[in-house]
């Protein structure tokens, strides 16, 4: 069997053998096994990719595999699938999430089975839509990976989770209307010797798309990516979504799920009309500046944890959205430099939250202080990550967004070079709100005296933070396989 098609299976199987489990424990092995697997499953199709590329395989696509899945006189769809070396790397960056979001949700209540199911399904869609090679089944598992949202978090979330639930889902649904009319818009305007195709290969190497189709394509598939981008001003799901869902799906929705807007948008609104990406890039140019800059300000006025982290995240996941419109290599292999060190850093961030309120039972900052001496490793882990965040050299942060600053400002007309100022100022505002979190929480008196009767970090809470951050500073430290196997991949491209 194919590798690659393992990554849907397991989970598959997952499904089915968390139905007999009658206790929590049953649920909690089963999880751990699940993830495990994945996770040794990514590092060997890793391992596997790079003796493919040694042994001189010079194919774009690696372990590929096609198979009809529903062909009829109007439709041409196939479960095709294939990885490069920016996918290897997005499906390791889900498997470690997935990992050290089963132990950070060790103690889930109530219904753990069913919430591992759901989560289950969630990966499913992700890892399925991080394979395909076939836009239909690409947006057939995107949308497997949208439909549990709602579930998880109407149902384990906090504070306002229906109101929550029912706007990101919306929300998102109505991006992929807007997603799903592009996608057909390409079909329609792919036909390689005479016949229609969804494969993204055959579309970017044989079918030109013609220009005057590509400019109302283009706006439609990068924005109906880029709402699951926190796009602005598509954003306002983001902030409430992750506010109210449990640990274990804001780690796996801000860590891996985002990262399909950027991911799309790269595969299919760049890849496969360019020249329209040329001509419009300056509207989204426009808007993801404002959503880093947005972010990053939204991210002071808070006093909520959660909605800290949220707003970070537009910043953060702007940023990748703004390099993706460079269309330079440099620029490019940041963005999705930017998307692993986000993925680790703010799922990092959202596992350490939810450790927190567990104790505190409180996400105000103003209700919080003194932490560090009561909780000393879970405090250590935040600081850790809050450097991670603002950009510290060592740290996955400073890489990513080093790179992509440095691919920003290759451009040398002004319009560029300006929106590339703003960009860099976010900087100067992540800085204040990380410092800010960090002081009032962690030194300073208690403010709680309830406070200092609570417990630091259990093992499974160790295992959760230590692998985050392992591979946090693993990026920062040693970034320069990472950046070999995303610029490989991007020579690809015409």
């Amino acid at each position: 069997m194919n590798i690659l098609s393992l990554f849907v299976l397991v989970p598959v199987l997952m499904l089915i053998a968390f139905i007999p489990c009658r206790n929590i424990k049953q649920v909690r092995t089963v999880g751990v096994i699940g993830a495990v697997i994945e996770v040794v499953l990514a590092l060997v199709l890793l391992f596997m990719f790079y003796q493919e590329r040694a042994a001189g395989n010079t194919a774009e696509m690696l372990f590929t595999f096609d198979a009809v899945w529903f062909q009829a006189a109007s439709m041409n769809i196939h479960y095709a699938i294939g990885v490069d070396g920016i996918s290897v790397l997005m499906i390791l960056l889900t498997a470690i999430i997935i990992f050290t979001g089963t132990f950070a949700s060790w103690n889930m209540n109530p219904l753990p089975k069913d919430f591992f199911m759901w989560l289950t399904l969630l990966s499913i869609g992700v890892y399925g839509f991080f394979i395909s090679l076939d836009m239909f089944t690409m947006f057939f598992f995107y949308e497997i990976a949208l439909i549990p949202m709602y579930l998880l978090i109407g149902l384990w979330g906090t504070g306002r989770k229906e109101y929550s639930a029912m706007k990101l889902t919306l929300m998102l649904m109505g991006g992929s209307a807007f997603l799903f009319v592009g996608i057909l818009g390409i079909y329609f305007n792919s036909s390689v010797t005479g016949e229609y195709t969804f494969n993204m290969l055959e579309v970017a190497n044989n079918a030109a798309i013609p220009v005057s189709a590509q400019y109302w394509i283009f706006p439609l598939t990068f924005l109906g990516f880029g709402v699951l981008g926190a796009l602005f001003p598509f954003h306002t799901w983001s902030p409430d979504g992750h506010a109210s869902a449990p640990t274990a799906v804001s780690m796996l929705h801000a860590g891996v799920l985002m990262k399909l807007g950027g991911y799309g948008c790269f595969r299919i609104a760049m890849r496969l009309m360019p020249e329209a990406a040329d001509e419009l890039s300056w509207i989204f140019i426009i808007l993801t500046g404002i959503s880093v800059i947005y972010g990053a300000l939204g991210a002071i006025s808070q006093t909520d944890l959660k909605y800290i982290n949220a707003y970070s995240s537009v910043s953060h996941c702007g940023l990748v959205l703004f390099a993706i419109l460079m269309m330079n290599q440099t620029a490019m292999t940041g963005a999705v430099m930017q998307m692993l060190s986000h993925g680790l850093m703010t799922a990092l961030f959202f596992a350490l939250i939810g450790m927190i309120y567990g104790r505190t039972h409180t996400r105000d900052i103003r209700e919080m202080g003194g932490l560090m001496k009561i909780m000393p490793f879970l405090s250590v882990c935040y600081v850790i990550a809050g450097l991670a965040s603002l950009g510290l050299p060592g740290l996955s942060g400073f890489v990513a967004e080093m790179t992509i600053f440095v691919g920003a400002f290759e451009h040398n007309d002004m319009f560029h070079r300006v929106f590339t100022i703003i960009a860099v100022s976010s900087i100067v505002a992540t800085a204040v709100y990380i410092l800010k979190v960090v002081g009032k929480i962690l030194f300073g008196p208690v403010q709680d005296q309830h406070h200092l009767e609570l417990t630091d970090a259990v093992w499974h809470e160790k295992i959760a933070t230590v692998g985050l951050i392992i591979c946090v500073a693993g990026m920062g430290l040693f970034p320069g396989w990472i950046s070999d196997l995303i610029t490989a991949s991007l020579g690809y491209i015409k």
